[in-house]
């Protein structure tokens, strides 16, 4: 079985956001690390190489595949934001509609900038999905 290539590590989490190049994706990413430290109360962490995670939980699949994954977290990608909502988002469909300017995949937020949308309403999608991950997994 493959073993997951994005693991927690001990990478600078200031350090990577630092080196983004797009100077307002550089500056929403350090939004997003502040937002997400008030919300979870946890430290950022880095998973692999792009991803800035908050906590974390063990799975197991039906599969006997398991391994670890951050309970929220996000990414400053080349093309936009990407925030990670791990339980999906199934039962979010109203906060998502007075979120503003936004696209989701399965466990995905992705957002252009953070002037799209109501930082607000992402708060509390944040808090409440990171709450819900908590409790399945505690």
């Amino acid at each position: 079985m493959a073993e997951l290539k994005t693991k927690q590590n001990d990478q600078s989490v200031v350090k990577f956001l630092n080196a983004v190049e797009h100077d307002k994706r550089r500056e929403d990413a350090l939004v997003l690390l502040d937002l997400m430290k008030d919300i979870t109360g946890e430290d950022a962490r880095m998973w692999g190489d792009s991803i800035v995670g908050f906590g974390s939980y063990h799975y197991t699949y039906a599969s006997g595949r398991e391994g670890d994954w951050m309970l929220t977290g996000f990414s400053p990608r080349k093309q936009n934001l990407s925030v990670y909502i791990m339980d999906g988002f199934e039962h979010y469909g109203d906060l998502l509609a007075k979120l503003g300017k936004h696209k989701t995949a399965k466990s995905c937020l992705y957002i252009n900038k953070l002037e799209d949308i109501d930082l607000s309403v992402l708060k509390r999608l944040v808090k409440q999905s990171f709450t819900h991950m908590q409790k399945l997994y505690s």
